[in-house]
């Protein structure tokens, strides 16, 4: 009779193709990490700290630590007198701020148009949406703010050469009340 067939028979090694696996793997890494450093060009072994140079001690002058600066809370703040308050900075009259209106629309496309108008132009403009009660929503175009009257001048010539009416609005910041 035959002679039955034993399980490892068939087989030459499983363990030795894991263990190839496993080593392959490992000297993988190893080589990856080594290139990585060499490319880098920096050296973990090597301390980041700098060796101290040979200090010559230097006999001539005693060494005294600098003082630390001090800070006194009342000097740092403004005004001589501790109860003093600081100056509001709107306490004085406010200045009034100039805005060329452009036009006014029921219609939200209509302002944008406008408003690609004025850019096409090199004009910045801002669309402000106000509702003005009984007559409805309008969409308003003004250019600005502008402080000074050259500006505005320069601004509206510009507006009325490409024929876009403009209207000279003042606009005075209200003054907030102080606690």
């Amino acid at each position: 009779m035959a002679k039955p067939a034993t399980r490892n028979s068939g087989r030459s090694g499983g363990r030795s193709v894991f263990t190839g696996v496993l080593i392959g793997l490992t000297f993988g890494a190893v080589l990856a990490v080594g290139v990585a450093l060499w490319v880098t060009g920096s050296n973990p072994f090597k301390s980041s700290q700098p060796e101290p140079a040979a200090v010559k001690p230097d006999h001539t002058a005693p060494a005294t630590p600098e003082a630390a600066p001090s800070f006194d809370f009342y000097k740092v703040l403004p005004g001589d007198a501790p109860g003093e308050m600081p100056p509001m900075p709107g306490a004085t009259a406010s200045t009034p701020l100039y805005y060329l209106q452009a036009g006014a629309f029921q219609n939200p496309a209509d302002a944008d148009n406008l408003k690609a108008q004025l850019a096409l132009l090199g004009i910045e403009a801002a669309i402000q949406t106000r509702d003005l009660g009984e007559k409805g929503v309008f969409h308003r175009v003004r250019v600005g703010p502008f402080r000074a009257m050259d500006e505005i001048n320069r601004t509206r010539t510009l507006l009325t050469q490409n024929n876009i009416p403009a209207t000279l609005v003042k606009e005075v910041p209200n003054q907030q009340e102080t606690p």
